[in-house]
């Protein structure tokens, strides 16, 4: 079901007969704002969900004709409408429901009379330091005007798949840390040039059990010289196909040590990487020729799976944080996002003792539930990986159930639009997160990589202490 609602006056003949030269500019500020006529996460199932999208930005009076727009409906289940209507300065209503719990998906993207996509153009001054960061800002960005983003239906009653827990997870990653257990916790450290006089930078390298060992830069306070103490934070990478690089970070978090580690185990330029060893390693991880992680081959089998490593490796660094001289032996955090939030959940749920954790957009929640309920197919099917049972054993949902209540566990951001990282597994995730020590922030109209603006409406954040 769907409402258009209003019309503008139309413009000048003037302007409509050289409508494009004199209405250049006119979008290239603009975005689309969306909301829901209640709470997104709150819907029953069968009840009304009520979107409202409005242009913003807009430099002047969109002219009769000129723009329509495209939109698509989807959910969990498989259900679809597509449409397009007048783009004018007036809101597009869509109403709709959901029968069962799960969530709604609706896209939008402004298009021009003959169909195709309005991209923005930078507009600002490039001549300066800033004005050129800004272009190169714009330039990484979404150049269409659009909304994508969602609702819930019944969502605190979804669950992880049947399949998304093995039996034996617990006795697997039982035999899989005594194989940790077996190599000392020894690293060697470089010192390097720190950005902040208040701290000291360390290429590291630590052994761990698999292929490859932990490798990253640490930054300590120079203040330990004094006695003093402080929290670990160990900081965790997203996903980045090919590029098997890790740059210095050109921070460092006042008041605390904190490790950033790639997911690899990459050889560092400290310890004498060269560009060959960065070629061979980025054919090393790759498996069938697909990108690391997505070889369902390689995956059926939990032990060559090469999230493996990457879980050994995670352990492995939060045991090294505990040795060093400096901690204040009880505040021990993790972060990341995407990939690097998935790492984040194994941190807090490995047993290490993680105080707090901040995973943000988090990859792979419950991956089982595109490829074996066949009547959960639409909406969720993003950027996923094959499941296969072996798989399973990294699932973030069945992690999560292992946090302790010790731990604060914040989902730092949940985008209704992102289908990387699709809103039923971010919620399935929050739903397994144990005790009363956690957040989540859901984003309306956020993708995976894009926050809009701003506005009220757009921030859900669920909490409880």
């Amino acid at each position: 079901m769907k409402t258009r609602i209003g019309r503008i006056a139309p413009v000048a003949l003037v302007a409509v007969a050289c409508h494009i030269p004199l209405f250049a500019g006119l979008l290239d500020n603009a975005w689309i704002k969306g909301v829901t006529d209640k709470d997104p996460l709150s819907y029953a199932c069968g009840e009304e969900i009520v979107f409202k999208l409005t242009p913003m930005g807009v430099e002047g009076e969109i002219p009769e004709g000129e723009y329509k727009l495209q939109w698509d409906k989807s959910d969990d289940y498989g259900s679809q409408e597509k449409g397009e209507v007048p783009f004018t300065s007036e809101p597009f209503i869509y109403k709709t429901r959901l029968d069962k719990p799960g969530f709604v998906r609706l896209t939008a993207y402004v298009v021009d009379r003959n169909g195709k996509r309005v991209e923005k153009k930078f507009t600002g001054d490039a001549s300066t330091p800033e004005g050129r960061k800004a272009m190169n800002e714009f330039e990484r960005s979404n150049k269409a005007v659009f909304f994508d983003g969602g609702a819930g239906a019944a969502v605190d009653s979804l669950a992880l798949s049947p399949e998304g827990e093995p039996a034996d997870f617990d006795e697997f990653w039982k035999g899989q840390f005594a194989r940790l257990d077996r190599v000392p916790v020894k690293a060697e450290r470089i010192e390097i040039e720190s950005p902040d006089p208040r701290a000291r930078r360390f290429a590291v390298r630590i052994d761990c059990a698999g292929l490859r060992p932990v490798t990253g830069y640490l930054s300590v306070p120079k203040a330990v010289d004094e006695g003093k103490k402080f929290p670990c934070r160990l900081e965790t990478h997203g996903y980045s196909g090919d590029n098997c690089t890790h740059t210095r970070p050109e921070w460092t978090v006042p008041g605390m040590i904190v490790l950033n580690i790639n997911a690899h185990g990459l050889k560092l330029e400290e310890f004498g990487a060269t560009d060959a060893d960065t070629k061979a390693l980025r054919w090393e991880i790759r498996s069938h020729d697909r990108r690391y992680a997505f070889d369902p081959e390689q995956n059926k089998d939990p032990e060559t799976a090469y999230f493996n490593g990457m879980v050994l490796r995670v352990k492995r660094a939060l045991q090294y944080l505990k040795t060093i001289e400096g901690w204040d032996g009880v505040n021990l955090e993790a972060s990341g996002g995407s990939q690097g939030g998935l790492q984040t959940i194994w941190a807090a749920g490995c047993g290490e003792g993680v105080t707090l954790a901040n995973s943000g957009v988090t990859w792979c929640c419950d991956m089982p539930m595109n490829n074996v309920r066949l009547d959960w197919k639409a909406a969720s099917n993003g950027w996923y990986i094959s499941w296969v049972p072996g798989i399973s054993y990294y699932d973030a949902v069945a992690w999560a159930k292992r946090i302790p209540e010790t731990c604060r566990t914040n989902i730092t951001r949940a985008g209704l639009g992102d289908y990387c990282c699709p809103p039923m597994g971010l919620a399935k995730l929050w739903n397994a997160i144990p005790g009363k020590n956690k957040s989540i922030k859901w984003v309306q109209g956020s993708q995976h990589g894009y926050v809009p603006p701003d506005y009220d409406g757009r921030d859900f954040v669920k909490e409880v202490k």
